[in-house]
């Protein structure tokens, strides 16, 4: 039957122990690596998106969109504790739902990590070009934004794209420290939240003083929205989900944390609270200093807290803003990167995939070949397309993997009850909903466009599996063997990227 074929859970756990890291992480290593993970583009780049919807009215978006996010943690906190492997929500959905909805949700995923790490290329390009500008060494325009996208230049006219050199190399550039194992340190993942935490700090400090209630007049411009609309208050929240996109890296960590029962909801719940408190501040002194109309000027900028700065007479710290998120957008490029490599290297292991993507290299042992597949489309998709198109189509994606584990959880409450729950999520029939409602909320504010590219997209998946992964795959009648050679496999060594778990994000 369609829906009868389930990877065991204790297969996957008997696997997972394979990779057994050592618990070192506590709370507070969780919510820094949460702080790091979700700050970056959503914030730096698409204020001028959400502006662009919304109006001033975008703060209520960065409330919404926080809210579905809060809801999700806790469901993410209850099956990460309990199944603490890699793969994230594709391995949840494998165990619990069946291969199809598996297959479904590792090809979602790729809307949220491969085309993620092209919106933040793109998004850091706007500083990177903005700051290239500012010290009169810029590149042509028609090299600084792809064909779909347009650039407002300094004497208020406008020009189409051609081709975003710098977000282009960037994905390739990080593409290459993947390939050849280079990880990040738990130091320098603080190192990097400090110098986002001071950049945002220092715009809130800077920009509040020139608040001007004038500026939030009308505050809806657009209206609250409706599904399918892809404007107002709802449209900008779905966009904005972007910014929170990323807290799901704390759920990745289960298996190298401290009493995951007390420190994985800390550091869920705690770095979404933190960040959703930076965001509103910076909304509301972005809004306040510089109005926030669509079309108005905010909502042009492609690097839109350092055009406030600037504006407002300070250049030099808006130059600063500029360079910290030129130094902190790559990590989380990476991260998104390193997560979209591991699942599809995941899907191939588990036959789904060619096996070819699943060869590590013998030197550096990493998974290169998936590694260099992924990042040439990730840098052709941040060559030719803007930050907003693609934060939305990542959105989608990222909205339904979200929905099925939700479903999931609800799920696996009901056919085993008994399995050890080292977190339960409180008022699971509450929450769980909830948390699928807000998914669909969003899902459907993103605006039909982006609804119609995620269905097509889904169509695609649908073939492939039925044509290539259905009888390849290690649970397909006769390929039983393979599904317990991988669980034998003495090569399930440590990834030097994995071992080092949350050190590989930003």
């Amino acid at each position: 039957m369609l829906f009868e074929r389930k990877k065991p859970l204790d297969l996957i756990l008997e696997t997972a122990q394979k990779r057994s890291l050592t618990r070192q992480l506590g709370a507070f290593d969780l919510t820094m690596l949460g702080i790091g993970a979700v700050i970056g583009t959503g914030i730096f780049v698409l204020t001028a998106v959400a502006a662009n919807k919304a109006g001033p009215g975008m703060m209520f978006s960065f409330v919404i969109a926080g809210i579905v996010c809060a809801l999700t943690a806790l469901i993410y906190s209850e099956i990460a504790a309990m199944v603490p492997v890699s793969g994230s929500a594709y391995t949840y959905s494998y165990a619990v739902l069946g291969e199809v909805i598996a297959w479904m949700v590792g090809w979602a995923l790729i809307l949220e990590y491969a085309v993620a790490a092209g919106a933040v290329s793109v998004g850091w390009s706007g500083y990177a070009n903005g700051f290239l500008h500012a010290h009169g060494i810029g590149l042509p325009v028609a090299l600084t934004a792809g064909p779909y996208d347009t650039i407002t230049l300094p004497d208020g006219t406008t020009a189409q794209g051609s081709f975003n050199l710098i977000a282009f190399l960037l994905a390739l550039l990080v593409t290459w420290l993947l390939a050849i194992g280079t990880s990040k340190s738990a130091k320098v993942t603080a190192v990097l939240v400090l110098i986002k935490i001071a950049a945002l700090s220092a715009f809130v400090i800077l920009a509040f003083p020139s608040v001007d209630n004038a500026n939030f007049v009308p505050l809806l411009p657009n209206g609250w929205g409706t599904p399918m609309s892809g404007v107002g208050v709802l449209g900008a929240a779905a966009s904005i989900f972007f910014a929170y996109v990323g807290f799901d890296a704390v759920s990745t960590a289960a298996e190298e944390t401290r009493n995951p029962n007390r420190n994985i909801p800390i550091g869920l719940i705690g770095s979404l609270a933190i960040c959703t408190i930076f965001y509103l501040l910076v909304a509301y002194t972005a809004v306040g200093a510089m109005g926030a109309q669509p079309g108005g000027t905010l909502s042009q900028s492609k690097e839109p807290l350092a055009f406030v700065l600037r504006e407002i007479g300070w250049p030099r710290i808006g130059d600063l803003v500029a360079g910290a998120a030129i130094l902190a957008l790559p990590s989380v490029v990476l991260m998104m990167m390193f997560g979209q490599t591991r699942i599809l290297f995941t899907m191939s292991r588990d036959g789904l995939l060619p096996e070819k993507l699943s060869t590590v290299h013998p030197k550096y042992h990493t998974p290169f070949v998936v590694t260099w597949l992924t990042g040439i489309f990730v840098a052709l998709f941040a060559a030719l397309f803007p930050v907003g198109a693609l934060a939305d189509i990542s959105n989608s994606g990222t909205l339904f993997a979200f929905f099925m584990v939700a479903a999931g959880v609800m799920i696996l409450r009901r056919v085993d009850p008994g399995r050890v729950r080292p977190f339960r999520t409180p008022l699971i029939w509450i929450v769980g909903p909830l948390a699928m409602g807000g998914c669909l909320l969003l899902f459907f504010s993103l605006g039909w466009y982006t609804i119609k590219l995620f269905l097509i997209w889904a169509a695609i998946g649908l073939v492939v599996y039925f044509l290539y992964a259905r009888r390849r795959s290690h649970l397909a009648p006769g390929n039983e063997a393979l599904l317990h050679a991988h669980a034998n496999d003495p090569k399930l060594e440590p990834d030097p990227l994995v071992q080092e778990g949350p050190n590989a994000g930003p």
